[in-house]
C-alpha cells in the first residue's frame, strides 16, 4: 500500500543537440532510481528545450517543430522506464494528430507500454500563440502500485475534473506544470492543495525552472516540486509531505501510504469525500460507473 515518488524541478537552458536533452533526462531518472522510487514526475513542456537547438538556415523556433522529436522522446523515456523499473511521467510533449497539436502528458510503464493524457483545459497563451487543441477524454491509469491520474497544470484549477478522476479510482494525482511567474505558480499550487482536501487524495506536482532565451513564451520559469497530502492528523502539518527550493535545479522524493487515505476517508477529522451532497450536485462516482467517462 506504499509507493515512493520523485518529482523533478527540471532546469531549462539552451542546448545544441538532442543528446544533451537525453543526458539531462537520464541524470534525473538515474537519481530517482538510486532512491528506489516507483514513480518519477517531470514538468509540463520539458521538450520545449528542444526548440533551443539551432536550426538550419536560422529558422525561428516554433512549437510546430516539436512533433518531429516524438519518436525520439518515446524511445528515450521507454528505454529509461524499462531499464530502471520505474513508472516515468515524462512531463508533457506536444504531438500532432490529424493536423492538430496537442499538449500530452505521457506515462511510461516499466514493461514498455505508454499511457497518454492530453491536457483538457488550454490556457489563452496555448490557444492564441501555439494553437494547441484541448484533449477530449479523461482516463486513469492502473499500475502495480495503485491507480493514478495525470492532470496538467491548468487542469488542476478545475475541481470537477479531479472529482471525476477520484470517482474513477485515482488515489494519486500527478500534476506536471509550467508557469512563468509567481502568480501562475501559486494558482496551480493552491489548487493542488485544495484538491487534496476536497477528494482526500495525494497530489504530486512540479514545474520547470531556468530559462530558454531563444524560445518565445519559455523565457521565464517559476517552479517548485511538492508532494501534497490531505490536511488531517495522520499527515504532515500543512499537508506538505515534501517540497523543493523554489527555482532550483533539484529532485525531491518521499513515500506515500495509500492505507492512510482509506482510513481518513472512513474516520478522519473530516470525511469530505463521503460527505458530498450529491443530492445538490452531480455524483461523479455514480456517473462514471454508468458511462465510464468514455469520450467525456
Amino acid at each position: 500500500m506504499k509507493l515512493r515518488v520523485s518529482a523533478v524541478q527540471y532546469h531549462l537552458h539552451s542546448i545544441a543537440t538532442f543528446e544533451e536533452f537525453e543526458n539531462q533526462v537520464t541524470h534525473y531518472v538515474k537519481t530517482a532510481a538510486e532512491f528506489n522510487s516507483d514513480f518519477i514526475l517531470f514538468p509540463e513542456f520539458i521538450t520545449t528545450q528542444l526548440m533551443s537547438i539551432p536550426q538550419a538556415n536560422q529558422v525561428e523556433p516554433s512549437i510546430s517543430q516539436l512533433p518531429q522529436y516524438t519518436q525520439w522522446y518515446y524511445t528515450l523515456f521507454t528505454k529509461l522506464a524499462m531499464e530502471t523499473g520505474m513508472h516515468i511521467i515524462g512531463g508533457t510533449h506536444v504531438i500532432e494528430e490529424q493536423g492538430r497539436l496537442y499538449n500530452v502528458a505521457h506515462l511510461f510503464y516499466p514493461d514498455g507500454r505508454i499511457g497518454k493524457q492530453p491536457k483538457l483545459h488550454i490556457t489563452p497563451t496555448e490557444v492564441e500563440e501555439w494553437n494547441i487543441t484541448p484533449g477530449e477524454g479523461l482516463q486513469v491509469f492502473q499500475t502495480d502500485k495503485g491507480t493514478i491520474a495525470v492532470l496538467t497544470c491548468y487542469d488542476i484549477e478545475f475541481p470537477e475534473i479531479v472529482r471525476m478522476a477520484k470517482a474513477m479510482g485515482a488515489d494519486v494525482i500527478f500534476c506536471p506544470s509550467c508557469t512563468d511567474d509567481s502568480h501562475g505558480f501559486y494558482r496551480v499550487r493552491y489548487s493542488c492543495q485544495a484538491r487534496t482536501i476536497e477528494n482526500q487524495v495525494y497530489v504530486v506536482t512540479t514545474g520547470t525552472v531556468g530559462a530558454l532565451p531563444t524560445v518565445d513564451f519559455m523565457r521565464a520559469n517559476y517552479g517548485q516540486a511538492a508532494i501534497l497530502t490531505p490536511n488531517d492528523v495522520p499527515f504532515p502539518q500543512k499537508g506538505i509531505m515534501m517540497e523543493g527550493d523554489i527555482n532550483n535545479d533539484m529532485i525531491i522524493t518521499s513515500d506515500l501510504d495509500l492505507q492512510l487515505l482509506y482510513e481518513v476517508r472512513e474516520k478522519g477529522s473530516v470525511t469530505t469525500w463521503r460527505d458530498r451532497r450529491v443530492d445538490l450536485y452531480p455524483d461523479w462516482e455514480r456517473l462514471t460507473k454508468k458511462n465510464e467517462l468514455i469520450g467525456l
